[in-house]
């Protein structure tokens, strides 16, 4: 079988290829550890825009989402809906200020810095506490996108499963590991223009396949009419409609989204990005789930089943294709999973070395022995996430599906409290993310009933009722420095216009 699809071999290794060379690239301009995991703020708007995205989409896009449609239908838009509102409101009321709170709370470049310096934490609790979050969660996230990879070379080739897993991690690890943050943005800027090009291609070529749009629809309504109902989602009652929409609540606290409105090079270019984005994420979003619908009239009479769902888009770019154009699309999948792979990588590996080696171990290391280190953690989380995924029937939507609601549910509330309620305490940030991560960990353990919601909900409202609470009883309250530091930020992202310097409380830099 190798053999026979030697094409679609040398187009996926010229795109391996391609992706490790700019890795090497940017490892020559790797100079210290804020360029290693932020890339010293220089993005501009279409790479910032792009690389969110495809960092966003993970292999569950062109693997999880069309699965999903392709077993439950038109339900699955409201996932979709879900996801898109929730981008958007992220890049309009979270990445400008955050971008610009970052850099003045002592120039944070990972998020449990920022945690840290927006609330003056001296006692680290906030940010090794964030940062033991995002091992524990990005774990199981990166794991999702090595099962996809392994998916994906084992239904293409018939490479065994763990072979193919194998392979797809070290291609992963070999980039970020040289290149560190601006090597994973540009790859995946281009993995986002290869992404949205296929996922759009793919639908519309088979149901031209079919014999157009008529012929697909009527095809589906005999199949089964309930496909195209999207309200079929409230028929077990309100809680699998409230689950799909819901997956927007986890933008606000994911770590590797958030990374990129920090280091966009202007707040100003923010807006430009925003727009990208949202195009980029309606298309994608829109044809992932017309993938799944679409595949299930073009295999008819053969159906996948739950098990086989996943792999609908690689099924019908096989059977529709010439092997030259098959590699190229199927590079998209390549690409979607390292384009999210890589950033969770990168985000662990950062959140190990600033956030708990150097406050931890060695507080005066030297730059250099800080992006080694930062290089040698993501070569140890990916050998854990390795492990995790050689389970072959570990669902890719499971796994992200768990990472994203432990995420926005520990984080989510903290950053938006954080940026927009100046009497949020650390003692209520605290609490808000320990008790939402730590809600979303037990309710996956149950079932049935109101146990059946998405456990991102009841983690983000008991997060937010508990940063709230906490920090009313806070009898003290904020320090006027974090106050005076509050409304600056918001007088500048409100007026566009800085007060004086005076009237910020004096907070030391990391390079200070």
């Amino acid at each position: 079988m190798l053999l026979d699809n030697i094409s679609i071999v040398l187009v996926f290794a010229v795109y391996l290829l391609f992706m490790v060379a700019i890795g090497v690239l940017y490892y020559r301009k790797t100079e210290n550890l804020a360029d290693y995991i932020l890339g010293g703020r220089k993005l501009n708007s279409w790479v910032t825009a792009l690389s969110a995205q495809a960092s966003d989409m993970s292999g569950w896009l062109l693997l999880g989402v069309p699965g999903y449609a392709y077993l439950s239908g038109m339900e699955s838009i409201w996932l979709a809906i879900g996801l898109a509102t929730g981008t958007y409101l992220n890049w309009k009321f979270v990445a400008k200020k955050l971008r610009k709170y970052t850099q003045t709370a002592g120039d944070s470049i990972t998020i449990p810095v920022y945690f840290e310096n927006r609330f003056r934490d001296k006692s680290h609790s906030l940010r090794i506490i964030s940062s033991i979050l995002i091992l524990i969660f990005f774990l199981l996230y990166t794991s999702s996108g090595l099962v996809a990879g392994g998916k994906l070379f084992n239904t293409v080739f018939e490479i065994p499963y763990q072979q193919a897993l194998l392979i797809g991690a070290l291609v992963i690890i070999s980039y970020t590991f040289l290149g560190g943050f601006m090597a994973v943005c540009w790859t995946d800027f281009f993995q986002g223009m290869l992404m949205v090009c296929a996922i759009a291609f793919v639908p519309l070529a088979a149901m031209k396949g079919i014999g157009g749009y008529d012929s697909t629809v009527s095809l589906i309504e005999s199949i089964d009419p309930q496909l195209l109902n999207p309200w079929t989602a409230l028929a077990g009652g309100a809680i699998p409609l409230i689950s799909n929409l819901a997956w927007g609540l986890g933008y606000f606290g994911m770590p590797h989204i958030l990374v990129r409105f920090m280091a966009i090079e202007s707040p100003d270019k923010i807006k430009q990005a925003r727009v990208i984005a949202m195009v980029w994420v309606i298309i994608s979003l829109f044809f992932a789930v017309a993938i799944g619908i679409v595949g299930r009239a073009y295999l008819y009479p053969e159906f996948l089943g739950e098990a086989g769902s996943e792999t609908v888009f690689m099924v019908i770019v096989n059977t529709l294709f010439t092997p030259i154009i098959a590699g190229i699309l199927l590079a998209a999948i390549l690409a979607a999973i390292m384009s999210t792979a890589d950033s969770q990588l990168l985000v662990a590996a950062s959140a190990f070395t600033e956030d708990i080696y150097r406050i931890t171990m060695k507080k005066n290391a030297s730059e250099k022995e800080l992006v080694w280190m930062g290089r040698f953690a993501v070569i140890v989380i990916s050998a854990i996430a390795y492990l995790i995924a050689r389970d072959p029937n570990n669902s890719v939507m499971g796994l992200v599906s768990y990472a994203w609601a432990g995420f926005g549910a520990a984080f989510g509330p903290v950053i938006l409290f954080s940026l927009f309620w100046r009497n949020t305490t650390r003692n209520g940030a605290l609490g808000g993310m320990v008790i939402g991560g730590l809600t979303v960990i037990i309710w996956k353990q149950l079932s049935g009933g109101i146990f059946d919601l998405y456990e991102i909900v009841p983690g983000f409202l008991l997060s937010c009722v508990t940063i709230y609470t906490l920090s009313i009883l806070d009898k003290e309250g904020p320090a006027e420095e974090i106050l005076r530091e509050f409304d600056h930020i918001n007088h500048v992202v409100l007026h566009g216009k800085s007060t004086h310097k005076e009237d910020i409380g004096p907070l030391k830099t990391r390079h200070e």
